[in-house]
């Protein structure tokens, strides 16, 4: 999350009124960007990571662990002793939706050079350091996916009850309206997806059904009205709001060479989306239930989808325009790049105006339908300050509320920023040895795809289905994942933009260029089968130049990634559920007590800070980071 302006946010009806003048606003905006950087080339490869992180206490008398919602304090005390005082700081935080939550960044984004993956790691532990040094003595900071308990009665500190009757933001059942981030913008946009879908949100999660999980599961709300008993589904954990999904996560953005290296990039990595989330899972708790799904992607997809009942195919088109197949919050659903032309195996709904005005004005067609699919949406969050803007030199009505596996960036105006893509489907790790394992893991998967020319594309709907296989119960090791089988072999476009994708869906001996694989097989390969991605990483590094150190530490990472794969160590869902069927009080009943989570909590924090190993989860990596 960049930084936030103040001003004043309009409601949804408000916010109704100039969503044609923002959309119109917005595509000037991005067509006076192009036209400018277009043509830009040779920018250096950069990137960065960005971590969340959660504030909570651990109450040792009462064995609770409690969100803290003192985010905004922590902030801005973080902000005075670093970035305020010294822009070349180390570090940079920024607000979260949250107030129990901050973000933590690089202060200057990485450069080209291997030798930077050496000061990943140590980064991430000077943010844990420097945050942790501000916090009261009972709290700590974490990096975990989901809070099991998020929505359970008195699960913040201090203590706030929801109010789903009086008039609030979100009126959930479970969640108090003080836990939003204090900034305008936050309960804002909590309430505009609510009164633009005409209801609030519902999201349904399968619960994982143990020994003594009631058959039907299914729960009861005094304080309902009715709306939620309708929208809770049996033999599933039921949320009413955004805020219930409140998590952390870590993404990483690059900045590509030119807008066709960037287009290209987008597209491979769009392949991995599903396959680096399920490597990564690390969320089967929700609201003091074991859920079925390992991952956070559905759940929070569901929970900022603003679609009124007509655009999710409900009901006739009336007052609605488009009928909308996703959230906004979902997996992209067209290749950028002339390689992916011909797998955009997906609808797209378009806005025709916009892309007959985009196409006028020489942008071709697939960046043309990408921009005018995602300015089908309204906007969410508008302030009365910035309605009126410099179309020449500001770019806020183009920043789409559009929050998809990946993000294709422009530039910003009048910046010394290229083109960037933003990876966004990971899920956040225990320990910082582990984010930057699977950060570097991206970036050099990134260099490898650009030194080798390699193509990954499949059909986008065999994507989606990757995405849905991704989320559940242990897919690193059962599920199985389109994957394309020979990835030397393809389109070349020489990242010019004006190649065009050789050998088609063509079949050999029956078989489509791609097939079903597990993780292991994708990852460190199979005989016959593929080559796997570790050995060509490996081989990657044998013909670089690079320290021994670096790739030791590279090395080092990459063994966490293989043995994730190989289900030689366990991913974080998997170690958190077996924490919880081991525990004393754990009565096979799907419910995770307080008692439990303060228990988990206190491992998970001796773990991260290095206090106690961890083998069955990382193996016993050599921590040069202290």
């Amino acid at each position: 999350m960049g930084l936030l302006s103040q001003g004043s946010p309009l409601n949804w009806e408000e916010t109704k009124k100039y969503a044609d003048h923002i959309r119109k606003h917005g595509i000037i905006q991005f067509l006076n960007i192009y036209n400018k950087v277009k043509e830009r080339q040779k920018d250096v490869l950069k990137w960065g990571d960005e971590v969340e992180y959660m504030l909570v206490e651990m109450d040792d008398k009462d064995e609770k662990v409690r969100l803290v919602l003192n985010g905004g304090d922590v902030l801005e005390t973080l902000q005075d002793q670093g970035e305020n005082i010294n822009p070349n700081h180390p570090t940079l935080w920024r607000p979260e939706y949250g107030s129990y939550m901050i973000e933590g960044t690089p202060g200057q984004p990485y450069g080209g050079t291997m030798s930077e993956f050496n000061t990943v790691e140590g980064n991430m532990g000077k943010r844990r350091r420097e945050a942790s040094s501000v916090l009261n003595p009972n709290e700590t900071l974490c990096t975990i996916t989901s809070f099991p308990r998020l929505g359970c009665p008195g699960f913040t500190k201090p203590e706030h009850r929801p109010t789903p009757v009086e008039k609030g933001v979100s009126k959930s059942l479970f969640f108090p309206d003080e836990a939003i981030n204090r900034h305008p913008r936050f309960s804002t946009l909590t309430r505009n997806i609510r009164h633009r879908r005409g209801e609030k949100v519902a999201i349904n999660v399968p619960i994982f059904k143990d020994k003594c999980t009631p058959s039907p599961f299914v729960e009861e709300f005094p304080e309902d009205d009715g709306e939620s008993a309708r929208a809770a589904l049996p033999d599933h954990i039921y949320m009413d709001s955004l805020c219930c999904l409140l998590f952390s996560n870590s993404d990483v953005t690059f900045q590509a060479c030119s807008i066709d290296e960037a287009r290209y990039l987008y597209d491979q990595l769009a392949t991995f989306c599903p396959i680096v989330m399920a490597l990564s899972a690390a969320s089967p708790f929700y609201r003091g239930f074991v859920s079925d799904n390992d991952c956070r992607w559905g759940v929070i997809s569901a929970s900022v989808d603003d679609r009124t009942q007509e655009e999710r195919g409900l009901k006739p088109l009336k007052n609605n325009k488009y009928r909308i197949f996703k959230s906004r919050y979902d997996s992209i659903d067209s290749y950028l790049s002339s390689c992916g032309e011909k797998y955009n195996d997906i609808d797209l709904t378009i806005d025709e105006e916009i892309n007959k005005q985009l196409l006028d004005a020489g942008i071709d067609k697939l960046l043309a339908q990408h921009i005018a699919h995602l300015f089908i949406r309204d906007p969410l969050s508008v302030f009365e300050e910035k309605i009126h803007l410099d179309d020449e030199n500001e770019s806020d009505h183009f920043e789409s509320t559009n929050w998809q596996t990946m993000r294709f960036k422009p530039p910003p105006p009048n910046s010394d920023i290229g083109w960037r893509v933003e990876f966004r489907p990971m899920e956040v790790q225990l320990t910082d040895f582990e984010n930057a394992a699977y950060v570097v893991f991206v970036v050099l998967l990134t260099r490898v795809i650009l030194s080798y020319k390699l193509d990954f594309l499949i059909p986008l709907s065999k994507v989606d289905e990757n995405m849905k296989v991704a989320q559940k119960r242990n897919a690193v090791q059962e599920g199985m994942f389109y994957f394309r089988k020979d990835i030397f072999k393809g389109c070349n476009p020489g990242l010019d933009g004006t190649g065009s994708a050789q050998n088609g869906l063509e079949t050999d001996g029956g078989n489509e260029e791609y097939m079903l694989m597990s993780i292991d097989t994708i990852i460190n390969g199979k005989e016959g089968v593929f080559q796997g991605l570790i050995p060509i990483l490996n081989c990657y590094l044998e013909n670089m130049e690079v320290d021994v150190d670096t790739r030791c530490t590279i090395l080092n990472y990459l063994k966490l990634i293989k043995k994730r794969a190989s289900g030689e160590l366990m991913t974080m869902a998997k170690w958190m559920r077996e924490f919880v069927a081991k525990h004393p009080q754990y009565k096979q009943d799907s419910v995770l007590t307080d008692k439990i989570n303060y228990d988990l909590f206190r491992k998970c924090d001796r773990i991260a800070k290095g206090e106690e190993q961890c083998p069955e989860l990382i193996g016993n990596p050599v921590n040069r980071f202290k």
